[in-house]
């Protein structure tokens, strides 16, 4: 098992049906690539980036953290920004979260996790700013999936006013940040209407 020979085995049969698929695939891919999104979204294991949207490699540039998050104190994801936005010049950045993330209830239920707590410190930050509005859904589960979805608008946010992004649109290339949240349990994907293409829409849905 040191060797994890089964999954080296399953690479040979996917890389074989991907080319059969794609003839050539592997020999463009190998000279560059050309995607047009970024993806930021959650770590987590039952949320595949490419598979959601049916998109082959090459095609979705991807960050994943826990829980999606975009901090202004993190330089790999700020990197991953960056490159995407600067040297690959995609066209759009979709953050998505989903329903059913561990991290965003670990913060509703207080849990104490270790180190990652420190992580979630930013989504705490949200459940405050947000309290009224959470507290008065009665609901559980709703509560739930209303702080997964307040999570991704702050990180639209937090894109946003990134200065790769802030840079970007004032040199008028064409960029927009989209909110999605996917659910597990049925594999769709929800557009939670804030898709940003300028500061004057950022203004028009966060002011």
């Amino acid at each position: 098992m040191k060797a994890l020979k089964h999954l080296f085995d399953k690479n040979k049969e996917w890389a074989s049906d991907l080319n059969k698929k794609v003839p050539g695939i592997f020999k463009q891919l190998s000279h560059q690539q050309t995607p047009e999104y970024l993806w930021i979204g959650c770590s987590d294991s039952r949320v595949p980036a490419n598979e959601i949207v049916g998109l082959m490699p090459g095609e979705l540039f991807v960050h994943r953290n826990v829980a999606n998050l975009v901090l202004h104190t993190d330089l790999n994801c700020l990197s991953v920004m960056q490159f995407a936005v600067d040297i690959l010049k995609v066209k759009h950045i979709i953050v998505c979260g989903h329903y059913g993330c561990g991290g965003v209830k670990a913060v509703l239920e207080n849990s104490q996790l270790g180190l990652v707590n420190n992580w979630l410190r930013h989504i705490q930050e949200i459940r405050k700013k947000y309290n009224a509005e959470i507290s008065s859904i009665t609901d559980k589960k709703k509560q739930f999936q209303r702080l997964c979805e307040l999570n991704v608008k702050e990180q639209v946010l937090n894109v946003c006013n990134t200065t790769i992004v802030q840079h970007a649109w004032l040199s008028e290339q064409p960029l927009t940040v989209h909110g999605w949240i996917y659910d597990i349990s049925d594999g769709l994907l929800q557009d939670l209407d804030v898709c940003i293409s300028s500061n004057n829409e950022l203004t028009e849905k966060f002011i």
